[in-house]
């Protein structure tokens, strides 16, 4: 078993012992200070960032950003060689969904193959960065992290009219490359950094994301919840730690109190929650739109620590306060202070450059998503419970340039699809290839050391979305509400009456898919079931199923058929021969020409019965090619 398999058994009995130690109780109701050790404070992730220097290497050549030091470094530490460069049609295939989420064009790749220049990738992600469809597609993983949905879920599932303006908000700050601490900044409190602009009341939609349940009888428990779940929330997705298993005892891994727990949900306490309030300028119908943001409350903003997290059992005030596992002195803010009010004191201290976490947790996600597993592989947990990094001294150098940089993630994206260890190849194309191959699988099948390119799946909205772009039936406007195509019928009789009306422009329905309606109580049935997560769980890293259902959707479904017929009849009325249309189709599917045997077998097939349903028949095959699902 490799390290991370014996980490993983780690993981695995840890939430076992914690989970059977769920429902022990407390020796005493009254909570308090947890002790905090220097071997706590010692702790990788709670370590102060630290730039290393940049290792000396055997072979500087192969580098082209310092990522790629420290990672040959590693390699060479155990007698290992990287394997050699993705195809460049491969290679452009990757950085354009990775960094768009939409295939390349046929033009796309003709420019790129044509351009033999040194800097011709460099051009091409730049391009990618500076296009619109970047924000979308970066824009999705930030909201399954915050559980964004248009509906309260439960049993009622009520519309959130006005949610969609939050996940527009979220897509232009990614285009715009606002930095991360502005963005966190925005989200925390834009309430108060700018109180008379509307998108700064519309970030705030970020601390009202979750799940709930209104309920007029059960206002102060409803209250009660739903700050639990922000604190929970705010914890995992900007500190990485599981904050939440501290509501109503100790954290049973990590020096996280339950008193750290209450007054961290302290810096929230003053929030008005269950109120709409007027967007400042944003006008419909002669009206002032009024939507579900974040505004402080006129009342007394007491903070308590519930005993075992019951709201009926109220323990000793406490005062906001940040964890002080990462925080020595243990800084009390407080209360009502003009110069130091509780959600701007918060971010102040999140977007503190000697904050151990804030950085090294969004550089290891936006890793991630480029690699399929974060440097850390539990990128919500830092805490004892996850699983170090397989190169920690990397990790502080990305993060701590990060800070440096002003806090620029289209900064942190160019270094790493910049780097030679982004554009490895993820197969072995020659002997020499295969050789270094077969060791590096040998000793590290696990691929920590980042020897060889990643080959994963595509997301659910990814391959929904290449279907709509290769087809040429992919409409690219962007923002506004949700939009609701039509559901299969065997959905629609499940449903309540008007839980989902379709949205009457047909041209709206093959919108990109971060712009359908999101119930949390009814997923997009194709995006569903190529694991869109459950939108009520902050969702960190997808599932990844190989499952029946997912090739009956791709063969099968009126979307997958709808997408060959366009497909086939693009191919059909352009001029030219089947030879000339086959590479047309594997360039717009595959991104790259067919080999001589993949051409005499289509054109085989094709002989059979000419005419456009065989087109659509060939097109539904290759939509069903692993190729085509997944990124070498």
């Amino acid at each position: 078993m490799g390290r991370r398999g014996q980490q993983m058994l780690r993981f695995t009995l840890g939430a076992l012992l914690c989970l059977s130690m769920w429902g022990v109780a407390l020796a005493t109701d009254a909570a308090g200070e947890l002790p905090i050790t220097e071997a706590d404070r010692d702790y990788w992730a709670f370590r102060p960032i630290e730039r290393p220097p940049v290792p000396a290497v055997i072979n500087p050549g192969w580098c082209r950003t310092p990522i790629d030091f420290f990672v040959l470094a590693g390699l060479q530490e155990e007698e290992l060689e990287p394997v050699g460069p993705a195809k460049r049609e491969a290679l452009l295939r990757r950085v354009t969904f990775d960094l768009t989420g939409l295939p390349p064009t046929p033009a796309e790749q003709a420019a790129f193959l044509a351009d033999e220049s040194h800097t011709a990738y460099e051009t091409v992600v730049e391009r990618l960065l500076a296009s619109p469809a970047y924000g979308e597609r970066w824009a999705q993983h930030w909201l399954d992290l915050v559980r964004f949905a248009e509906t309260d879920g439960f049993e009622h599932d009520k519309v959130r009219p006005q949610a969609w303006r939050y996940r527009d908000w979220v897509i232009a700050a990614l285009n715009a490359d606002m930095s991360y601490d502005e963005f966190i900044a925005r989200q925390l409190a834009g309430d108060l950094l700018a109180p008379d602009d509307a998108d700064a009341q519309i970030a705030t939609g970020f601390l009202l994301c979750g799940p709930d349940m209104p309920d007029i009888n059960l206002r102060e428990e409803r209250r009660h919840n739903f700050l639990n779940d922000m604190t929970a929330n705010v914890g995992e997705v900007l500190l990485g730690l599981q904050f939440g298993c501290a509501r109503c005892h100790d954290h049973k891994a990590d020096p996280i109190s339950q008193l750290d727990f209450y007054r961290l949900r302290a810096f929230f306490e003053p929030i008005d929650l269950f109120a709409d309030h007027p967007l400042p300028g944003v006008v419909k119908d002669g009206e002032a739109v009024r939507a579900r943001v974040v505004r402080n409350g006129k009342g007394e903003s007491n903070s308590f620590l519930w005993i075992r997290g019951d709201f009926r059992r109220r323990g000793p005030r406490v005062q906001p306060a940040y964890p002080r596992v990462v925080n020595e002195e243990g800084d009390e803010v407080e209360p009502g202070s003009d110069v130091t009010d509780r959600r701007l004191a918060l971010v102040e201290w999140l977007t503190d450059p000697s904050n151990p976490l804030t950085a090294r947790v969004i550089v290891n996600r936006v890793w991630q998503h480029h690699f399929g597993t974060g440097l850390s592989p539990t990128p919500s947990d830092f805490g004892l419970m996850g699983i170090g990094p397989s190169h920690p001294e990397l990790l502080d150098w990305l993060s701590a340039d990060l800070v440096a940089s002003g806090w620029s993630l289209k900064r942190l994206h160019r270094q790493i699809v910049m780097s030679s260890t982004y554009r490895l190849a993820s197969r072995p194309d020659t002997d020499t290839d295969r050789a270094r191959w077969n060791r590096l699988v040998e000793s590290d099948s696990a691929n920590d050391l980042l020897g060889r390119g990643p080959r994963r799946r595509l997301e659910a909205e990814a391959i929904r979305d290449a279907m709509l772009a290769v087809s040429s039936t992919l409409n690219d406007k962007r923002g506004g509400p949700g939009v609701r195509p039509p559901l299969p019928p065997e959905v629609v009789v499940t449903l309540l009456k008007n839980q989902w009306p379709v949205t009457k422009d047909e041209a709206e329905h093959n919108r990109r898919s971060i712009y359908l309606f999101v119930r949390r109580n009814l997923r997009f049935p194709f995006l569903e079931v190529f694991d869109k997560p459950d939108t009520n769980l902050s969702c960190a890293q997808r599932s990844e199923t190989t499952i029946a259902p997912q090739a009956l959707h791709l063969l099968n479904s009126d979307f997958s058929l709808e997408c060959a017929r366009h497909l086939a009849a693009r191919l059909v009325e352009t001029d030219g021969t089947d030879h000339e249309r086959i590479e047309q189709c594997y360039a717009l599917v595959l991104g790259r020409i067919p080999g001589p045997a993949e051409l005499a077998a289509a054109e085989a097939f094709l002989g059979q019965q000419p005419g456009r349903d065989d087109w659509t028949d060939f097109c539904l095959a290759m939509f069903n090619l692993n190729e085509f699902v997944y990124l070498d």
